[in-house]
């Protein structure tokens, strides 16, 4: 069970205590404020069909808000005197049918030119809710989903959609993948096209994962499991895979493209593919992330490998995807084997894109490991597998003494880029105010950047955060929410709204 227990709200730069909003509807709120100048998000979106574009007010079309994953949203009534009256709207509904794992978006002019809360499960079902009283606009079941992996292991049952899909405006379109199978086995792995207005399937679509081939190595739908997020950039659907928990089979970590609208030909990259190797899973829930043009993933462990063949690394794809195997295009940390032979994954949070203005460099790839470093690289040139920890990207930092599972969030304020994360199983390390697994730390604007580790505080919860701010200038608040690591809240709509068991909540000033 994965039910809501508590909203946390935080002011951005002091550490926050015990300021809970229940979904009981008890109040709650935060405890200090801030006027920061925060940069306002563009409300709108070029879907790569040669510049079209389209303004998508308020609407959330993939995980975390942007394609950097930098999980910030804009909020105009979230202003920090009235966030204390924060309450859980017991009139909205919000049911549909199934585990809901995936993060649920918002469509600001959805059918009818009404907005709409986009909603995924694990019973393959996906459902649009009006925003306002969460009633079932439309609903589709898109096949059975497979009542265990096939593969051996896994923990999550049924096995449906458990990614975050993605929507692409310009055509009007949710694209996400359906596990579906029968009680013992997936045995495919379906990349779907919709109707963002009825549910119908697109033309050309649903796609079966498994024609994907690189090298000669063929995608094996039971021994994949599609847990990273959806990303739609420039005409092509990108879908990450790993391993199921447990890590059993010869699973490797997949990133498979499917052009749209044409569906073919699809194309795909799959790590650790050297004979007796496996395993180097894409799966951390942000998935692959962009700054527009190429892509970028982080990948896990492999099984026995003495050689480095794609793990524990941050890997760069321009579009299709294609990776050029050049070190410009990958890095891994000098200590890889190690990591690889404890199953401490750098992959176990995808990357974030990060711009640090004036410092060298200033546009950087921030990935968050199970060991609890913290590591930023050129994402212009990532640079190889490291020689030392000098030399482990442009500059690293321990700043956990837990594992790091987490879809991260990402600010800049008065001259100073923040980044907020929780560590699964520990606290912040080197906290210079407060203690807990709520995680706050700078990036400077230095040559070489420098992470620190801020005000660290006990949210008890494990969600993945966010922020808001007003106005792209004041308000700033970080929010996470008590319930499964990967859960993370969303705001669209003057609301906040957060997907769980089969249920979508929303809470409202």
């Amino acid at each position: 069970m994965r039910r809501v227990g508590v909203l946390l709200a935080c002011g951005l730069v002091v550490a926050c205590g015990d300021d809970s909003i229940n979904v009981d509807g008890g109040p709650g709120g935060p405890d200090a404020t801030t006027d920061s100048p925060i940069t306002n998000p563009d409300a709108s979106t070029d879907a790569g069909d040669g510049g079209t574009t389209v303004d998508i007010g308020d609407s959330v079309i993939t995980r975390s808000n942007h394609v950097s994953r930098d999980a910030l949203y804009v909020q105009p009534t979230f202003k920090q005197s009235a966030l204390s009256t924060m309450s859980l709207d017991k009139a909205f509904d919000g049911t549909v049918s199934g585990d809901v794992w995936a993060q649920v978006l918002f469509y600001d002019k959805g059918p009818n030119n009404e907005p709409v809360v986009i909603a995924a499960t694990a019973n393959d079902q996906v459902t649009a809710l009006d925003a306002d009283t969460g009633a079932v606009v439309w609903q589709k079941t898109f096949g059975t989903p497979a009542g265990q992996s096939g593969a051996g292991c896994g923990n999550v049952q049924p096995l449906g959609i458990t990614g975050t899909p993605a929507i692409d405006p310009v055509s009007r379109t949710i694209f996400f993948d359906a596990a579906i199978g029968d009680a013992n086995a997936i045995s495919e792995h379906q990349i779907h096209a919709i109707s963002l207005d009825d549910g119908s399937e697109r033309p050309n679509f649903p796609v079966n994962a498994s024609t994907a081939s690189y090298q000669g190595t063929k995608f094996d739908p039971p021994l994949e499991n599609q847990r990273g997020a959806i990303l739609y950039l420039n005409g092509v659907i990108y879908v990450p895979f790993g391993g199921h928990a447990g890590d059993c089979g010869t699973y490797h970590g997949w990133v498979v493209g499917v052009p749209f609208p044409s569906g073919s030909p699809i194309s795909g990259y799959a790590a650790s593919i050297a004979p007796n190797t496996r395993a180097a899973g894409i799966w951390g829930v942000g998935g692959p992330a962009s700054d527009g043009t190429d892509v970028f993933v982080t990948t896990g462990n492999t099984f026995g490998s003495q050689t480095w063949v794609g793990q524990e690394a941050v890997l760069r794809f321009q579009p299709g995807p294609v990776f050029s195997d050049q070190t410009i295009d990958y890095w891994a940390p000098h200590d890889w084997l190690t990591l690889d032979n404890g199953d401490t994954d750098i992959g176990g949070t995808g990357a974030m894109l990060v711009d640090v203005p004036g410092a060298t460099p200033s546009k950087l790839v921030l990935a968050l490991g199970k060991s609890g470093n913290a590591y930023l690289m050129d994402r212009g040139n990532l640079g190889g597998i490291g020689t030392s920890l000098n030399t482990d990207g442009v500059s690293n930092q321990y700043v956990a003494n837990g594992e790091i599972i987490n879809a991260p969030a990402t600010v800049a304020t008065g001259g100073q880029t923040w980044v907020f994360f929780h560590p699964a199983n520990g606290a912040g390390s080197g906290c210079k105010s407060g203690n807990g697994n709520l995680v706050s730390m700078t990036i400077s604007a230095a040559a070489p950047p420098v992470m620190t580790v801020q005000w660290c505080a006990n949210s008890n919860t494990a969600g993945s955060p966010m922020i808001t701010t007003s106005d792209g200038t004041n308000d700033a608040t970080v929010w996470t929410v008590g319930a499964h690591l990967f859960t993370s809240p969303i705001a669209a709509h003057g609301r906040i709204y957060i997907g769980a068991d089969n249920k979508v909540y929303s809470f409202k000033l």
